[in-house]
């Protein structure tokens, strides 16, 4: 039993032995075998290095277009904003100077001391209420004026109230109270530089001055 258990042992050792070295040489060398399975791995990892490579430049190249026809789209909306936004302001341009639209008057006169509205301006204030409240993209400025008689105090004061006026005959008709802003100039800006009673009554209005479009 001793005997048999010797044999198996060597025979193992000579098995190891073999498949240990099989694959070399005497010398350590690769065998033809080998050497050409080594050839041909070289050559796959050579490959697949240029098919990765290959792939990441077609990646790199499209996305390069796509950012291309980002910015060719950002400039083409950009020109199409500024043309649009250039033909609505000459439309709105058009209808604040069309001498047959109220909104052309914007301009209103007051009675000597007074911040009464005119019935006969009532219409045209109306006209630009109207305007606001389906434009509310525009803003409006309305400025008091007064004439050069009483204290720079009181037609300040004086023409505050005219301007405020015309703003409440306009929000309560729907224009938004973010929309407009009051200012008086009292005195200050006169349009006529008479002292007479002509001059006198251009000097007291209120202008109604657009923006934002």
């Amino acid at each position: 039993m001793g005997q048999t258990f010797k044999i198996l042992g060597t025979c193992a050792v000579l098995l190891l032995l073999h498949f240990g070295v099989s694959g070399c040489s005497a010398d350590g060398e690769l065998r033809p075998d080998e050497e050409a399975i080594a050839q041909e791995e070289a050559r796959q990892l050579q490959i697949e290095a240029a098919a990765a490579a290959e792939a990441a430049a077609r990646e790199e190249a499209e996305r390069a277009a796509r950012e291309r026809q980002r910015l060719q789209e950002e400039a083409a909306i950009a020109e199409a904003a500024t043309v649009g936004t250039a033909a609505y302001a000459r439309k709105i341009e058009e209808m604040l100077g069309d001498p047959q639209n109220p909104l052309s008057t914007h301009v209103f006169y007051f009675a000597y001391d007074s911040s009464d509205i005119s019935v006969a301006d009532r219409d045209a204030i109306s006209a630009h209420a109207e305007f606001l409240a389906t434009h509310p993209e525009i803003s409006l400025v309305i400025e008091g004026h007064a004439d050069e008689r009483g204290t720079r105090e009181y037609n300040l004061a004086l023409g505050e109230r005219r301007a405020m006026t015309i703003d409440r005959l306009i929000k309560v008709q729907g224009a938004a109270d973010s929309q407009i802003q009051l200012v008086s100039f009292g005195e200050e800006r006169p349009v006529a530089l008479g002292h007479d009673e002509q001059a006198w009554s251009l000097n007291r209005r209120v202008e109604l001055l657009y923006s934002g479009y």
